[in-house]
């Protein structure tokens, strides 16, 4: 009986609960329908709209001098005299006098010409006496000439009348002989003083000319700089010989440095769209300068320095390696306002950035590189549906791509990446 009652009083609670349940499943009221709506994939997207572009390319190289010069002696000689801070690196103004080689046998040479102009002008001087001597006596001896020729005359016709032995004619035409003999020598040696003038010239402007050589070698032995210039290369010490030809320094202007840049070819082919260039091109490879670009130069180990450029000329060759264009920037005053170590002057082998700026290209179409897939840009068309438009890409720039063909103003383009990208997917257009 207990068995009974603690089985009843287990069932029935189970029993009371589904009927409860089974009552309030019959009172529920039945499910509502409800009208599906498709919700579009939310996307990014912006207008497309032209607006203007400056080109910009960038290209790499080493700083260099544009003005350099190499010392070469022109004599020989010893090093008598070495400025102190003749050393790599030391800076000198224009005109300091940095060696002098020993002038002995110059001094001497001159001193050597000097006597032979002396001697020669001498010599020119005893010509001309000699002349005039000689001038006066032939004016005596044809003065005797002709009275030998009267008195030989007057023996004549003494002789042909009887007067006279026929050998006192033969003695005065003797006479006449003589005398004619001697005024023809002075005539020769009057002849030859023009020759022995010119020869005493000739002599003297050779004697001339080695004095002005020897003068020349005089002024090579004091060595000075021709401009301000940086030490690079100073081989030379005291006391030492040096022959002709020989490198006595190396000097680097201070006014000027040079850039060779190594520009990409599809990069200076942009800035040559848009720029203004005046000639053809035979004038722009005489003179870069006709191309108008705006040229910033930075170091590449200070990026924050900017020093102002301009593109002098182009090199008549691509580089054997990189197949870039070799663009030649110039910057003036390369260590003016350098305040080490905050401000670095533009030195020998920095290496350096080089960007240049062409004329602002009007109305260009320009998207985002992340909003092109593979030639593709996905537009949302009127009904907010994907559609893929193949476009034409001029060229990119700074996380851009300028666009040849493909868009027009007013389209909806998407800035989001969509996997997959099926045409007609219906989209949800929100703001960037």
């Amino acid at each position: 009986m207990r068995r009974i009652l603690a089985l009843l009083m287990f069932v029935l609670p189970i029993v009371a609960a589904v009927l409860v349940t089974s009552r309030l499943v019959a009172q529920a009221p039945g499910p509502v329908r409800v009208a599906s709506t498709m919700v579009g994939l939310a996307v990014r997207v912006a207008e497309v709209e032209r607006a203007p572009m400056v080109p910009i390319a960038r290209g790499w190289g080493n700083v260099r001098a544009a003005d350099t010069w190499t010392a070469i002696s022109e004599v020989r000689g010893s090093v008598i005299w070495h400025h102190d801070d003749l050393q790599p690196g030391q800076v000198f103004s224009a005109g300091t006098v940095i060696l002098r080689i020993d002038p002995a046998d110059y001094e001497l040479a001159i001193a050597q010409a000097d006597a032979d102009l002396d001697v020669l002008t001498a010599e020119a001087a005893q010509i001309e006496a000699e002349a005039l001597n000689t001038r006066r006596v032939m004016a005596l001896e044809e003065a005797r000439l002709g009275l030998s020729e009267s008195d030989a005359a007057r023996v004549r016709e003494l002789v042909a009348q009887g007067s006279a032995a026929p050998s006192r004619a033969d003695e005065a035409e003797r006479a006449v002989l003589a005398a004619r003999r001697t005024v023809v020598e002075l005539q020769n040696a009057l002849a030859l003083i023009p020759s022995r003038q010119s020869r005493n010239a000739a002599q003297v402007a050779r004697t001339q000319a080695s004095l002005a050589r020897a003068r020349r070698d005089l002024d090579h032995t004091e060595v000075s700089v021709p401009f301000d210039l940086r030490i690079a290369q100073a081989p030379v010490e005291r006391f030492q010989y040096v022959t002709v030809g020989q490198q006595l320094a190396v000097g680097e202007g201070l006014e000027r440095a040079e850039i060779l840049a190594q520009v990409p070819i599809a990069s200076f082919q942009r800035l040559l769209s848009g720029a203004r260039i005046e000639g053809g091109t035979l004038d722009v490879m005489r003179d870069a300068r006709m191309i108008d670009l705006v040229v910033t130069v930075a170091p590449v180990v200070s990026p924050d320095q900017v020093w102002q450029g301009r593109v002098t000329r182009l090199e008549p060759a691509l580089d054997a390696r990189a197949r870039t264009v070799q663009v030649v920037v110039e910057v003036e005053g390369p260590y003016s306002g350098a305040r080490p170590p905050e401000r670095i002057p533009l030195v020998s082998n920095l290496q350096v950035e080089v960007t240049m700026a062409g004329p602002e290209l009007p109305g260009v179409i320009a998207i985002p590189a992340s909003a092109l897939h593979g030639g593709l840009v996905y537009l949302a068309d009127a009904d907010n549906r994907l559609e893929l438009r193949p476009v034409e890409v001029s060229f990119r720039q700074e996380g851009l791509v300028v666009l040849a063909s493909g868009l027009e103003v007013g389209e909806r383009m998407i800035l989001d990446d969509i996997a997959p990208a099926i045409p007609g997917l219906q989209l949800l257009p929100v703001a960037p």
